[in-house]
């Protein structure tokens, strides 16, 4: 699996954000900024309001401007409010849609990425990403973007006003504010890290919950309650610590700016004061820079902390980035062919492998061939490389060495599509979903009807206890299938592969966790599903596979032996040891 360089610096994230996300929503944002312009300017409107109000009504006494005035400032209100709708509406329509269309985006990105990838990421990790990281990069591009419009517009305004009112006193304040913006800067390069730190520490935290309420049978009967909470407790301590942090970093910011805007405060008081007294400007004008300066304090205080709330976006973004330029290295290759539905033989041709990290292959120079429609076994113990030979043919992963060949064409040259439409696989690891049985079943094919799903469910030996159930097909069978037994969770797993109806199927140990009456139920199932198919079968009990076309006995990962049921006895090597294992001597004779 490759993964490409990743920039983190800010410019690179905001403008990957800008192209991925925002640009797309570009005339929502515009006509938002023509809202905040409106609400921006009522803003600086309403303070200039205190030059009327002051001087000519309670200086001058000018009753006749009373409601002038009065209804000057509620047509003012009346467009700040209205802007402010509209500016709120369209930022939340963008900042959600952006949500949406990035968990959607990710979703699509990582059902792609090879098995490996899986292996090496925990599933807590990954669900973050989904439910924090967006809302965290939402952040980023509509939140803090929606401050930063607005707030510079308002503060851009109310220093005009500032400005017609006293140009020498504007200038004395301006000098002041921005001495407070750099050690914000560097909070907000703290902010990043921590905020990443933290996100890292969640998804460590979804995985513990995850792993224990899955298995909360095994904790309870081995009295391991206070051992998991021990675990839960160091991973809650670290995101508190991290938190913690991040709440001091953030607090540190609001002093500063309340120190520098009392400093600018006093600067006004005392200067503008003696303008007044002096005569040389109006109460009015004086109380309209004072509104003005004090109304533009919010918004100053917001774009200053403007970098610490836009540090803790991109940390989100940063880490939803790292996963979509992870690139997956099983995929077609450049004119790969589609594979017909009539799949013939199967060759495994001089075949090794190793998962990536490993030192010692798992499968050394293995060759295996299948005819149309025969049936041929993997034996060995645990680890010899039947399960991974398994993996191999429907690609999940790719050889290092030697090549899988179906109807004679590698599966490399193989569209992936067409390579897994054409094989089915059942394993003991059953995949159930938190769905009706029916839509567990329809997942071998989406536009199968209700009859078709009921002859697949007969085939395999499951309509019987469906039907028993209180709603039937309809029955919702809870997360992984948890209130279904065993061999009921198998056969709708076969049920499933007989609507598949692929013409490959593989077999993984399909019916070593299950008790005997429940085997043998579903090894007349797997025996139905098997007719007409091209079949490689796993099998702890030998019982199941004595009678197919061809045994292959694997040893750490080399092929030792072949051969039918009886010339493998014959051999008295290892195959006849398991046998014998398993039957006892007299059955080998």
């Amino acid at each position: 699996m490759k993964k490409k360089k990743f920039h983190s610096d800010s410019k690179v994230i905001i403008k990957r954000l800008w192209k991925e996300s925002v640009y797309k929503y570009k005339f929502h944002y515009l006509l938002a900024f023509f809202f905040m312009i409106i609400s921006a300017a009522g803003e600086a409107l309403t303070i200039k309001m205190f030059q009327p109000i002051v001087d000519r009504v309670f200086v001058a006494q000018e009753v006749n401007m009373l409601w002038p005035i009065g209804f000057s400032v509620l047509y003012i209100f009346f467009m700040k409010g209205f802007a402010l709708y509209g500016q709120s509406g369209l930022m939340g329509y963008i900042g959600l849609n952006i949500v949406n269309d990035m968990q959607k985006k990710l979703f699509s990105h990582i059902t792609t990425l090879d098995n490996n990838f899986f292996h090496n990421n925990k599933t807590g990790s990954l669900v973050t990403r989904f439910t924090v990281d967006t809302v965290m990069m939402r952040t980023a591009v509509s939140d803090t973007l929606t401050s930063l419009c607005k707030d510079s517009l308002t503060v851009i305004f109310l220093v005009i006003l500032m400005f017609y009112q006293d140009a020498t006193l504007a200038c004395i304040v301006l000098f002041i504010f921005p001495a407070a913006f750099y050690p914000v800067i560097y909070l907000g390069r703290r902010m990043r890290k921590v905020t990443a730190s933290t996100q890292s520490e969640m998804g460590s935290l979804t995985s513990v919950l995850e792993q224990s309420f899955h298995s909360i049978s095994v904790i309870k009967s081995y009295n391991m309650e206070n051992f998991e909470k021990s675990k839960v407790g160091v991973s809650v301590d670290k995101i508190f610590r991290h938190a913690y942090k991040a709440c001091r970093n953030r607090a540190i910011s609001r002093p500063l700016m309340e120190f520098f805007g009392g400093v600018a405060i006093v600067i006004v008081i005392v200067y503008g004061g003696s303008t007044v007294i002096e005569g040389k400007t109006t109460p009015g004008a004086f109380f309209a820079f004072l509104g003005a300066l004090i109304t533009a304090y919010r918004p100053m205080k917001s774009v200053a902390k403007l970098n610490v709330n836009l540090q803790e976006g991109l940390a989100g973004a940063e880490r939803l980035f790292e996963i979509m330029d992870i690139q997956p290295q099983i995929k077609d290759k450049k004119g790969a062919i589609t594979l017909s539905s009539k799949a013939t033989n199967i060759e495994v041709k001089n075949l090794s492998f190793k998962y990536p990290g490993n030192k010692e292959n798992s499968l050394e120079d293995v060759n295996i061939f299948v005819k149309k429609g025969k049936t041929i076994a993997l034996v060995g113990s645990s680890g010899a490389g039947k399960t991974t030979l398994l993996n191999l043919i429907p690609r999940f992963y790719d050889c290092d060495k030697g090549e899988i060949l179906i109807n004679g064409k590698n599966i490399k040259d193989i569209t992936l599509k067409s390579l897994r439409d054409n094989v089915s696989l059942v394993s003991q690891d059953i995949a159930i979903f938190d769905a009706s049985i029916k839509d567990n079943i329809r997942y071998g094919s989406l536009d199968a009807t209700d009859k078709e799903i009921e002859k697949a469910a007969k085939l395999a030996a499951a309509d019987k206890f469906i039907e028993e159930l209180d709603y039937g097909y309809e029955t919702i069978v809870g997360e992984r299938g948890a209130k279904l037994s065993g061999g009921q969770r198998q056969r709708i797993s076969i049920a499933r592969a007989i609507l598949k109806n692929a013409p490959i199927l593989l077999l993984d140990e399909a019916t070593s966790a299950l008790d005997t009456e429940s085997e043998r139920q579903v090894q007349k199932a797997i025996e139905e599903l098997m007719k007409g198919r091209t079949t490689i079968a796993i099998a702890h009990r030998l019982s199941t596979i004595i009678k197919s076309d061809c045994i292959y006995v694997l040893e750490n990962g080399k092929l030792v032996e072949q051969g039918t049921n009886e010339e493998l006895l014959a051999q008295k090597g290892v195959y006849a040891n398991f046998y014998n294992l398993q039957f006892g001597n007299e059955k080998s004779k």
